[in-house]
């Protein structure tokens, strides 16, 4: 079960350039852009720069998923981030 869904949470653990963990919401991940490091671009309008390849973070995100749709628990994934309008 990937890290975070046994809790009921929606994360996923990756590692900043310098190693340390950072825990992602896998709910709000919109894009990432590949490269020698990994821009991770969340719907937060938030960017995480992180060391896993797109390759495993996808992995990641789907086993997450997998988890959460075997759980038969609907996700919201904004709830609590959504953008304050001007």
């Amino acid at each position: 079960m990937p890290q975070g869904a046994a809790e009921g949470g929606a994360v996923i653990v990756l590692h900043k350039l310098n190693e340390q963990e950072v825990v992602v919401n896998a709910e709000l991940i919109e894009t990432l852009e590949p490269g020698p490091q990994t821009v991770v671009h969340l719907a937060t309008g938030n960017k995480v720069l992180v060391r896993e390849k797109s390759d495993e973070i996808i992995a990641k995100v789907v086993e997450y998923r997998k988890a959460v749709n075997a759980s038969g628990k609907a996700v919201n994934p904004i709830a609590g981030y959504e953008r304050e309008r001007s």
